[in-house]
């Protein structure tokens, strides 16, 4: 991809993630190392009046996979994220964005987002990446 190829307003493509299940949120607890009850233990949740929640890093995770789908690694500079919304074990999760802005020495601004099928943001960011330009 190439600075070239981008226009503000562009869309990336939509990356849509399988239903979260509880065994996903285990294993991120063991991955992660984030063994709060909140995200595996029922009474906890029910405590706490949320029930099982999703790990926020996990949600975060996605949106980045979303971005790295799109830009390759290398070139991302820098990504901004702020959590929204609690989700829930069964949601699908979707990640789209869109370039907002070009700037000199070929830098993208560019706008994420992670949402749920009715389209509650669970997840936005913006995100900075540096492409080669086709340009010598």
């Amino acid at each position: 991809m190439f600075f070239e190829d981008l226009q503000v307003g562009d869309s990336f493509p939509v990356l849509k993630k399988d239903p979260i299940t509880r065994v996903q949120l285990v294993r991120f607890a063991g991955a992660s190392g984030d063994f709060n009850p909140l995200h595996t233990v029922e009474e906890v949740g029910e405590q706490a009046g949320t029930g099982i929640i999703a790990h926020g890093m996990l949600i975060m995770g996605m949106l980045s996979q979303g971005v790295t789908s799109w830009i390759p690694r290398k070139n991302i500079k820098r990504i901004q994220v702020r959590f929204s919304k609690m989700t829930y074990p069964g949601e699908s999760i979707e990640i789209v964005g869109r370039v907002i802005e070009k700037k000199a020495d070929n830098l993208v601004i560019a706008e994420v987002l992670a949402k749920d099928c009715e389209g509650d943001v669970k997840v936005s960011g913006i995100f900075e990446a540096k492409l080669p330009s086709r340009i010598q």
